[in-house]
C-alpha cells in the first residue's frame, strides 16, 4: 500500500475510533441522563389507544 493510502486509513480509522470514544464518553457524563430513558413498554401506539 502506498504512503497516501497509510495516510488516509490511519485518519479515517482515527477518526471513528475518536468519535466513538466522544460519544460513549458524553453519554456515560451527562448528569440526568437516566432520566431521559425509556423502553419499548412507555411507547403508547395509536392502535393502543384507540377503541
Amino acid at each position: 500500500m502506498t504512503l497516501g493510502g497509510w495516510i488516509i486509513m490511519t485518519i479515517s480509522v482515527g477518526f471513528v475510533t475518536g468519535l466513538l470514544a466522544w460519544s460513549l464518553w458524553k453519554v456515560l457524563t451527562t448528569p440526568g441522563s437516566t432520566e431521559h430513558l425509556h423502553s419499548q413498554m412507555d411507547i403508547q401506539t395509536p392502535d393502543v389507544t384507540e377503541e
